[in-house]
């Protein structure tokens, strides 16, 4: 979070780090996360997307360090966050903040980009009826306002190994790794 905040990144600013690297205290940031705020005001659902496509975009532009690891699928030299969705984004007065720098790496921006887009899109919406087809309705707005911000072309090709990558997260759960099957199944029709 040092080395992005060096690149004018927006991430929270690092106050104290422990002498074995395994403690640290950060800025506290005021704000709420983008699904709340999409919570408070859906009418910037769109908005919302841009936000989070420019986002990843800003980040891809960034170099990753010689001390990240690489990305567990594909490969390149930009640093990834690897879980940049609408949960990891807290939107207060300074703007948007990007926070859960866990999973950092180095490797291609398309898997990043892959990786958020069917988190997305193959999240669990809770309940039923009328509200769920509402949330279903809201949520293919900004899936489809941010993936629209990137070319699908430079996206499809790492998407299924994206997907049976984080199909064996023991985090996610069988309907939403067989959703995001279905994307990749969708997108592979699509490009036929």
């Amino acid at each position: 979070m040092t080395y992005l905040s060096s690149k004018g990144y927006p991430v929270p600013a690092v106050e104290e780090i422990s002498e074995d690297g395994s403690d640290l205290v950060m800025e506290r940031v005021d704000g709420v996360s983008m699904v709340q705020a999409l919570g408070r005001a859906p009418w910037t659902v769109r908005q919302q997307a841009r936000v989070l496509a420019d986002l990843h975009h800003q980040l891809h532009e960034v170099m990753a360090p010689d001390f990240l690891p690489a990305a567990p699928v594909g490969s390149g030299d930009r640093l990834l966050h690897l879980d940049l969705h609408p949960l990891n984004v807290l939107v207060g007065p300074r703007g948007p903040t990007v926070i859960d720098w866990t999973g950092a790496c180095a490797g291609d921006p398309a898997v990043d980009v892959a990786l958020a887009w069917v988190l997305m899109a193959a999240g669990e919406i809770p309940g039923s009826g009328p509200m769920a087809k509402v949330l279903a309705w809201g949520r293919s707005l900004l899936v489809n306002g941010f993936i629209g911000r990137f070319d699908r072309g430079e996206i499809t090709p790492v998407l299924r190994d994206v997907v049976e990558w984080k199909a064996r997260d023991a985090h996610m759960s069988d309907v939403e790794v067989a959703a995001m099957r279905r994307i990749v199944d969708r997108e592979a029709l699509c490009g036929s």
